[in-house]
């Protein structure tokens, strides 16, 4: 399954928090404007599809990377948000 990392710049309000409730629901928000999980390829693409909706191509920037495994455990962090990962037990 790939990692699928979301950044973006967005200088209008309105669609800056549509496009950051859109991606609430499908990755963990890492930085203002960064968020990031594990997807599977078909609900990245459905996640594309939503983004087009909410964004204005000739105002906003976006990007989509998808990370395979060994590129994930590439990623390098610094600072107080350590990269999460899915816990083999969920208490609840």
């Amino acid at each position: 399954m790939p990692y699928c990392v979301v950044a973006y710049d967005i200088p209008d309000d309105r669609r800056r928090l549509r496009l950051s409730r859109v991606l609430w629901g499908m990755l963990d928000r890492v930085q203002k404007s960064v968020f990031e999980g594990e997807l599977e390829e078909r609900r990245v693409d459905r996640l594309e599809e939503r983004i087009r909706r909410v964004v204005e191509a000739r105002e906003d920037a976006i990007r989509i990377y998808l990370l395979c495994p060994a590129c994930r455990r590439r990623i390098r962090s610094i600072g107080p948000l350590p990269l999460r990962e899915d816990p083999d037990v969920w208490v609840i």
